[in-house]
């Protein structure tokens, strides 16, 4: 993997089972998958400098109640927007 397209790229992650079901998984939860699995697969395609560069965005059906809790986590480098997010009545 090139270094330099590595660290320019943005991975999505979604917990499979809560695709389309608006139910998101635990922040805790999310961590574990970057940093169990995710990291260390980028790490051993292109080194673990490359692979701490690289972006990952968090879909877990994201409402007001948890996207603090979410996106405050280090791992997790920003927001794929879901159907979640659309729900204005949940949003304050």
């Amino acid at each position: 993997m090139d270094p330099t397209l590595a660290t320019q790229s943005v991975f999505a992650y979604e917990t499979v089972w809560a695709i389309g079901t608006g139910k998101a998984a635990t922040p805790e939860a999310a961590i574990g998958v970057l940093w169990e699995l995710l990291r260390p697969a980028l790490a051993g395609l292109s080194g673990t400098a490359v692979a701490s560069a690289i972006r990952i965005q968090y879909e877990s059906s994201l409402t007001a109640g948890n996207a603090c809790a979410s996106y405050s986590m280090p791992e997790i480098d920003g927001a794929l927007l879901g159907g979640a997010s659309l729900k204005v009545e949940e949003g304050t």
